[in-house]
């Protein structure tokens, strides 16, 4: 029991790793799925599978290598020399992340609880900073808490959705998009999302070390990746087109369930977000101690002021301008990542 319970927190990280900004206000599930119409579900499968595959692959491996932070696999994939490059790239690419994740938080403030975008960055910032000094366990813990929650409230969104009209929009939706851009958003979707769970994973696996409960782990966790995905995209897709005028989408079909509904969606829809800041900015100051000697709470402050004022662009433009981009950067990566070979000696398991 005590190896399962383990194994559902490991899945419950992965989940709430990636289950951030974009996709739990449905921004993301948009933007990779559901603009591409009746090939949505199709594409949600693949990147359920490439979550499955690579993240047990990504933890395994971090175990094996002892790793400490997520520079330490990127060694390993890339080569010594290569491997301090795309982590430094890896490094970029997160603070462009967070920054988003700050942002959508508070549109959050701003869209739905009538309170001001600069309110939302403000609070968020100071309660991830209070969080991040408790470390690991307290990312494991709240994960553990939240994303249960927030399977339960997606799953009423989706039937609230399919007892409507337009239930059978996502098998029935056109799109003018081409082919090859419906086909190369999961694997573009997937190696972003995977590469940026690194900060997260790696130290996991790392922790963990046990083959059997890391495997299962991220069974568990990218299953439930793609459930949740199917029912953002389930959702989204009857209100298409007129949901796409939504920063938040997903808290703007909530509202129709009902008041009481809404809000407490709301707020999952900023824990989720919150969560997933946390677990990123835990990762990029581990990577920073190893560059810069400085204490974490400094490195976590200035890190927080730095998304603070890219924050200022705005989610929706932010989301929708980088997170292509960095699927893009991060496709070598993923690639490298399924072909490897390079196992080092196992070392024993440690006993749950």
């Amino acid at each position: 029991m005590r190896s399962w319970g383990r194994s559902l927190q490991i899945a419950f990280t992965f989940i709430g790793t990636v289950v951030g900004a974009g996709f739990a206000t449905g921004r993301e599930v948009m933007q990779f799925f559901t603009r591409f119409g009746h090939w949505g579900a199709l594409m949600i499968l693949t990147s359920t599978l490439l979550f499955v595959w690579l993240g047990a692959k990504m933890m395994l491996l971090a175990a094996n290598l002892g790793a400490k932070s997520y520079e330490d696999l990127n060694k390993h994939l890339f080569g010594e020399k290569m491997g301090v490059w795309v982590s430094q790239l890896m490094l970029i690419v997160l603070l462009g992340v967070n920054a988003v994740m700050l942002a959508g938080a508070g549109s959050i403030f701003s869209e739905h609880l009538n309170l001001s975008y600069q309110t939302g960055l403000l609070v968020t910032m100071l309660a991830c900073f209070l969080l991040l000094r408790k470390g690991m366990n307290a990312i494991l813990s709240i994960n553990t808490i939240v994303v249960p929650i927030m399977l339960i409230f997606t799953a009423v969104l989706v039937v609230h959705s399919l007892n409507g009209p337009g239930a059978d929009r996502w098998l029935t939706l056109r799109t003018d998009l081409s082919p090859w851009a419906a086909w190369m958003s999961p694997f573009l979707y997937a190696a972003f999302n995977l590469s940026m769970s690194q900060a997260v994973l790696v130290p996991v696996g790392a922790s963990v070390k046990d083959p059997v409960v890391l495997k299962r782990g991220a069974w568990l966790g990218g299953i439930g990746i793609g459930v949740m995905l199917m029912a953002g995209h389930l959702t989204l897709s009857t209100r298409m087109p007129d949901v796409r005028q939504f920063d938040i989408p997903m808290g703007g079909i909530a509202r129709e369930v009902g008041p009481w509904i809404h809000y407490i969606f709301v707020f999952l829809i900023f824990m989720e977000i919150f969560t997933t800041l946390v677990a990123d900015i835990y990762g990029l100051t581990l990577q920073l101690q190893e560059r810069f000697r400085v204490s974490q709470a400094w490195l976590t402050l200035l890190v927080l002021l730095f998304c603070f004022v890219a924050g200022q662009f705005g989610f929706g433009p932010l989301l929708s301008t980088l997170y292509p981009v960095f699927g893009m950067l991060s496709l070598g990566w993923m690639m490298l990542m399924g072909k490897d070979r390079k196992l080092p000696p196992r070392p024993p398991s440690v006993p749950s």
